[in-house]
């Protein structure tokens, strides 16, 4: 029987100078956790890995005193399949959330998130198979998407940062492979986010389907209709995040008036917060898209909860792009049919981004063909979790 040995936290900085409309990242941190199993592929001892998603801090508290305390208390057989032949990532998140009361999805929701994203690499290495190809196995009935479509995010606010530098970092992206890019609003008067808009479309040759904008849910009702009136010209690929993730009635009053895609749902983290978006935010499932990130709800045991959820509302998978520009959310799109995935080529590195010998052609990335999530194919983010496995 496959048996966890341990468990290892620690937290990295994420410190940079950049901002959105709401935080900036200066303090900003992550948890990086390692599970640690008794199994053996190709001489070498599987360890899962995972961290959680940017934007929110490393919930180091509730993992060391709640979450990982549980796991390591738990009889083996809690944490098995049937044979006892691999970890099962539904019954350790059974353990996890012992003695938690419903609700109250915040940090708690980070925490397993991170652990969940570790127990998942840990049961793709173990099953020797990269993790999109055992999720489209055991969920989708189909094979794996081969690539998945990927938009650059970026455009935060920095000191000193003028439109020229704005535009120098989209055609930066532009050069690396991506179509579409995505900027922050909301951080700025009015008058200057439409400049700064304008002279990302003048990189994109005009075309406002390649950009997003990102308020990063800064905007008051008011604010975001007026937003919405001034931007509805343009054409642009999504408004993102307006108001408050919980205020239903603002999104459902800027779809009646904004006629282009709408985007939200990278800080909804169960899937009954996504059921109430879908049910009372007004959004509209030829056109919207929806951001749910893993890694910020919960895991992939819960994400498959909210995904079914969707579906049972008339929801394609493919309107979902997860937030969070990771390997772990590349692997669901690709093994679960998502719409796609954000990256981030140029911040929050070394949990940004894909793997090194991957290359973005026309918008799409390829998957690697290693077992589990593929980090041991990003140097800079496997130094830092194999000093915690060490």
């Amino acid at each position: 029987m496959v048996r966890l040995l341990e468990i290892r936290e620690t937290v990295e900085p994420m410190a940079s100078t950049m901002r959105n409309a709401y935080i900036d990242f200066s303090k900003m941190t992550t948890s990086v956790v390692a599970v640690i199993t008794d199994v053996e592929r190709d001489g070498h001892r599987v360890v899962g890995y995972g961290f959680n998603s940017n934007g929110r801090y490393a919930p180091r508290g509730i993992l060391q005193d709640r979450m990982i305390p549980r796991l390591r208390e738990a009889p083996p057989e809690c944490l098995v399949n049937d044979d006892g032949s691999n970890l099962d990532p539904a019954r350790m998140w059974q353990v996890m959330l012992a003695d938690e009361k419903p609700g109250g999805h915040g940090e708690r929701s980070t925490a397993v998130g991170t652990l969940d994203m570790a127990i998942w690499d840990a049961v793709a290495k173990i099953a020797s198979k990269p993790l999109y190809i055992l999720l489209a196995e055991r969920y989708r009935g189909a094979p794996a998407d081969d690539r998945v479509w990927v938009y650059a995010a970026g455009g935060y606010y920095q000191p000193g940062k003028d439109l020229a530098a704005l535009q120098d970092e989209m055609r930066g992206y532009l050069d690396l492979g991506y179509r579409t890019v995505k900027i922050k609003i909301g951080g700025a008067p009015l008058a200057d986010d439409l400049e700064r808009i304008e002279a990302v479309l003048d990189v994109l040759d005009g075309d406002g389907s390649r950009l997003c904008v990102d308020a990063n849910g800064r905007f008051d009702t008011r604010t975001a209709l007026e937003y919405g009136r001034a931007m509805a010209g343009y054409g642009l690929r999504w408004y993102e995040e307006p108001g408050d993730p919980l205020d239903y009635a603002l999104m459902a009053e800027l779809a009646q008036a904004y006629e282009p895609p709408l985007a939200t749902g990278e800080n909804l983290f169960s899937h009954q917060d996504a059921r109430n978006l879908l049910r009372y935010g007004g959004m509209r499932a030829e056109r919207d898209v929806v951001q749910f990130d893993c890694a910020l709800s919960y895991g992939l045991v819960e994400y498959l909860r909210t995904l079914d959820t969707m579906r049972q509302l008339g929801w394609s998978s493919r309107r979902v792009v997860p937030h969070g520009g990771h390997q772990m959310s590349l692997n669901i799109a690709a093994g679960l049919g998502l719409g796609g995935n954000e990256s981030y080529p140029g911040v929050f590195q070394p949990f940004g981004g894909f793997a090194d010998d991957l290359r973005v052609d026309n918008g799409y990335v390829g998957l690697p063909d290693s077992p589990g999530v593929g980090f041991e194919r990003k140097q800079a983010l496997y130094d830092v979790m194999r000093r915690l496995a060490a």
